[in-house]
């Protein structure tokens, strides 16, 4: 994973004996003030161990090994108590921000269109005190609407504050919260609204504009729409029957309420929290059912992996809120003081889509020191910054890769190095704000290449985690001084896991050296099961002899010796073709995607045909270079549909893959090159940029005739 220069030898010599110099004198003044001499201990120790010597025994960490951990604070086994709890200790200090638009403005593009652009002020705050009394008020105005304890009502809203003061609202009268991203489509949509026969829905002016008008006809039982940030001026004919209100005038109702006399009805540890659809990576979205125990089991087992988390931490809230690694993450930091600054992918940073060239991002401007990313965001970085370490000097590129690389020996020791971070990598880390302390990637597997330049270029720890959406996104995180790549750490100490033999895949328990199979999950933060889906309920989960239950996940691990798990396979992303063997398409999808040339694979295969079949989406600018150089003149769909050029990615597709070690029958033989980018909103990838294989599949058809014609 080194990068290559072009020094000369004599040079490099030189250079590596002035390193060894360094080295020598700066050790021993790290090694007494420094305090990575524990963290190296700590790295090497036993993380996780089975309860029993028996093939297939359960894993726990070392730090509940005896009894799994269920709860946050005592006496907080719901989650209006742990949020009470933090009110209370925290009551004045900061809690939620969003950023002022000060200007907004059309920008033409040489193309044509048109883009947004704004202009962002400072953060402004609410305190705990302010959020707790806000969500009172709306709690007991959804009330004063017909609410009742113990139903639902759905949030189809962007990442911000008011979506988690509605979801406190929610958790403290016990209404059971349908979360769906916003970036669903018009039947995904309807689905849930319908099949939860939810009665009032809280969303944004521009969600109810851009999709709930199109929809709204279609869910009959709805009576109510509450906007969060006023209403809409440009829909005038509302469906007979709904009313649209805006949060401040039902808070206002809730303020007003004589709610004196009244009891309410508190939750209970087993109720039903969240009803959360999935984002339908394998078909329509399901909708788990997550009670308040699952939750705060969840959130107990991820805190514990973050050390020193309180309220000098602030973490910045920009993944769909509808997607339990965002919701976990922010309630993990709602319940230890942190600040949760709100952004979004189009003003995430100084050069996002809808910031206007020469104001700042929100990563500027808040400067978080916690964040949460999926693999697909850490690759666009990773992609950016080397694009721009190609485009520097000869002389500034062969210095940033002698500090890469330099890095890179050291963490693989355990060392650290604050001359390269404050002299070489500091530019890069400001891509952040400067201030991250700890990146957690989640959702998907992140690949090894990308997790170590993450380490290395912004100078923290980037810890993989592994959870679903069925186990409250609990799993497992790597603990903060693991700079280990490829695994996602020991299980938290809200659950367990073992291997069950997966026999047609020839992953068994008893593999050595390190034993394989199936994930299951058990635990308090495994979740109830599906919403009115019996059958898949019983497809998924289990009850053992014990009463544990366990979530069967369909993914291939193996555990180490330390006790760290590492996703190998998933069972449903497993061919046989034709001749017989075994092709992973995730693992194909793993060994290309990280290529300059590729911003996104599928891979497919068919069990009727001999060889694997691949969907590019190709980075235009090297595309496009790749095409001058081969002499293929064009507009960029000529480009991508043509013969010639499908060939010649197709060599660098293959010299990658054999690099990467895959066998010849893994590698695709053919490709399709696609013009547009794969985006939650075509449908065909998830919020968490996870492949819907599915849908790939039907948009793909003619081309899938082609290539195997």
């Amino acid at each position: 994973m080194k990068l290559k220069h072009n020094i000369n030898p004599i040079l490099l010599q030189f250079i590596n004996f002035i390193i060894l110099v360094y080295s020598f004198v700066t050790y021993i003044p790290w090694y007494i003030f420094s305090g990575s001499r524990q963290a190296i201990a700590k790295a090497k120790q036993v993380k996780a161990k089975p309860v029993n010597n028996k093939p297939g025994s359960a894993y726990r960490s070392v730090n509940s090994l005896h009894c799994l951990a269920s709860v946050l604070y005592p006496g907080c086994d719901t989650l209006d108590k742990v949020f009470k709890y933090a009110k209370t200790k925290f009551k004045d200090k900061k809690l939620l921000g969003t950023r002022e638009i000060l200007k907004e403005e059309d920008e033409i593009q040489p193309s044509g269109k048109v883009f947004k652009k704004v202009i962002l002020g400072k953060y402004t705050w609410l305190s705990y005190e302010d959020v707790y009394i806000k969500a009172v008020n709306f709690g007991n105005g959804l009330a004063v609407l017909g609410q009742q304890p113990k139903t639902n009502i759905a949030i189809f809203c962007e990442t911000r504050a008011e979506w988690m003061i509605a979801a406190q609202a929610c958790f403290m009268c016990n209404y059971q919260l349908v979360t769906l991203y916003a970036t669903l489509g018009g039947p995904a949509i309807v689905h849930g609204l319908n099949e939860t026969e939810v009665t009032t829905i809280i969303t944004s002016k521009e969600l109810m504009q851009t999709k709930l008008k199109e929809i709204v006809s279609q869910v009959p039982l709805l009576r109510h729409i509450i906007t969060v940030d006023g209403k809409p001026t440009t829909w005038s004919e509302f469906p007979k029957g709904v009313i649209v209100h805006t949060m401040a005038s039902v808070q206002a109702m809730g303020a007003k309420a004589d709610t004196g006399n009244k009891q309410q009805a508190r939750p209970v540890p087993s109720d039903v929290a969240v009803i959360m659809y999935t984002s339908g990576s394998t078909g329509v979205p399901k909708g788990v059912m997550i009670s308040h125990c699952n939750i705060i089991a969840g959130i107990t087992g991820m805190a514990e992996r973050i050390p020193n988390l309180g309220e000098k931490d602030i973490y910045i809230g920009y993944l769909p809120l509808a997607h339990v690694l965002e919701l976990s993450a922010e309630l993990v930091c709602l319940s230890h003081g942190c600040r949760i600054g709100y952004s979004s992918p189009q003003t995430l940073a100084d050069q996002s889509s809808k910031i206007k060239k020469g104001s700042k991002g929100d990563v500027t401007t808040l400067k978080p020191t916690l964040m949460a990313a999926v693999p697909e965001i850490m690759d666009r970085i990773y992609k950016n910054v080397m694009n721009k370490v190609n485009e520097m000097t000869t002389f500034q590129r062969n210095l940033f890769i002698l500090a890469y690389n330099y890095k890179m020996e050291q963490i693989s020791k355990g060392y650290t190095t604050p001359l390269c971070d404050s002299l070489i990598f500091r530019k890069v880390r400001m891509l952040l704000g400067g201030k991250i302390r700890i990146l957690l990637c989640g959702g998907a597997p992140l690949s090894a290449a990308t997790q170590r330049f993450m380490n290395i270029c912004f100078c923290c720890p980037v810890g993989q985690g592994y959870g679903l959406t069925e186990s409250s996104g609990a799993g497992t995180i790597m603990e903060v001084w693991d700079y280990t790549t490829g695994r996602v750490g020991a299980p938290l100490v809200c659950c367990e896991i073992k291997l069950m033999n997966w026999e047609e895949g020839g992953y068994y328990n008893t593999d050595k050296p390190y034993p394989r199979g199936e994930i299951l999950i058990g635990g308090p933060n495994v979740t109830v099961g599906y919403y009115k889906n019996e059958v898949r309920t019983k497809k998924d989960f289990s009850i053992d002899e014990n009463g544990q239950r366990w979530l069967h996940t369909g993914d291939i691990g193996e555990f180490h010796q330390d006790g760290c798990l590492k996703i190998i396979d998933r069972k449903k992303d497993l061919v046989k073709l034709q001749a017989g063997e075994y092709v992973s398409l995730g693992k194909v999808e793993a060994a290309l995607k990280n290529l300059p040339l590729v911003d996104n694979i599928c891979a497919y295969a068919s069990s009727f045909h001999s060889y694997v079949i691949g969907f590019v989406v190709p980075n235009q600018k090297e595309l496009a270079e790749l095409a001058r150089k081969k002499g293929f003149k064009g507009t960029w769909e000529e480009i991508c549909n043509s013969p010639e050029m499908e060939k010649e990615v197709l060599k660098v597709l293959a010299e990658a893959a054999m690099a990467a070690n895959l066998e010849k029958f893994e590698i695709p033989v053919k490709i399709r090159l696609s013009p547009d980018p794969w985006t939650p909103e075509t449908g065909l990838v998830t919020d968490a940029f996870k492949l819907k294989r599915k849908e790939l599949t039907a948009y793909y058809q003619m081309d899938i005739d082609r290539l195997y014609g």
